[in-house]
């Protein structure tokens, strides 16, 4: 009897240290992260506050001599007339993510609530477009903004940067997988038309979904720099991204005034993801169980 006592205490005793070893492991994995995604924060930073003389001198990760040197902020601010990037960047964050939000919602609405001829083609189609490289239709779209007239024209960034976004369709398109059909079929019954369905009762319970695709779409237009540069080449429509790259060049680059830069436009985006992380998360796993 006293073996198997000893025998059922070592294998307790085993799985004890199994799972502190796992859990040691899931913390040291989750520290790692948090370090690799710091890393990069810090180090801008530290930057930000050093003259061209001391960056130029040390590394990247050496503290500043002077914490209190906020030049690099003052230069990127009036040089890269920030003010007017801040606004140009925001004003088309607005207007793309309204009609993102309207079209992908609509989408998913009819892909979700009607059955026609076509349906599971069009998913399909839409699951296709997210596996084609968007780098490779870029010479397709140039020549398309080209011969409509919209290039270096803040309308047409803006039209281009509202095209149908496959992640929000399908963000919605699980939200609306959640909502009971009864909700339509009552609303119908009752004189409702499908504009009403839609409007009145079905796009006020998927706020979650809401703010996950406009905080996403947001954060991403307002990152975006590649078309910024490509298609808004006048100075007058120059956005956060491109206004930081003014202070970059093919024989000196001012990454002390860049970072000091970097953590003027990180401050917008971090705000609205500090304020709505809890609807963007519930959101992201809306559809991951259904109701």
């Amino acid at each position: 009897m006293s073996n198997v006592t000893t025998a059922v205490r070592d294998i307790n005793r085993n799985a004890k240290m199994k799972r502190a070893l796992i859990k040691g492991l899931e913390y040291f994995a989750l520290l790692l992260a948090c370090f690799i995604a710091l890393l990069p924060i810090w180090s801008s930073f530290t930057t930000s506050f050093k003259s061209a003389e001391e960056y130029a001198t040390t590394n990247a990760m050496t503290l500043p001599k002077n914490w209190l040197n906020f030049s690099n902020y003052a230069q990127v601010w009036t040089e890269g007339e920030m003010l007017r990037a801040f606004l140009t960047s925001a004003s088309v964050v607005v207007v793309v993510v309204m009609v993102s939000v309207m079209m992908g919602s609509m989408l998913a609405y009819v892909l979700n609530r009607f059955r026609f001829p076509g349906n599971g083609l069009i998913r399909n189609l839409f699951m296709i477009a997210t596996l084609i490289p968007g780098i490779a239709m870029q010479v397709t779209t140039y020549q398309i903004m080209k011969n409509l007239g919209l290039l270096n024209s803040i309308a047409g960034y803006m039209i281009l940067m509202s095209g149908t976004d496959v992640i929000s369709i399908y963000i919605f398109l699980q939200y609306f997988e959640n909502l009971d059909g009864a909700l339509d079929e009552s609303a119908v019954l009752e004189g409702c038309t499908y504009f009403g369905v839609f409007f009145r009762i079905l796009l006020p319970l998927t706020k979650p979904a809401i703010i996950t695709v406009a905080v996403l779409k947001g954060v991403g237009v307002y990152n975006e720099y590649y078309s910024a540069n490509l298609y808004l080449q006048s100075n007058s429509w120059r956005t956060i991204s491109t206004a930081l790259y003014s202070f970059s060049g093919p024989f000196k680059s001012s990454y002390n005034i860049i970072c000091a830069g970097v953590l003027l436009t990180l401050i917008p985006s971090l705000v609205v993801f500090l304020l709505f992380q809890k609807q963007v998360y519930a959101g992201l796993a809306s559809g991951s169980v259904k109701g």
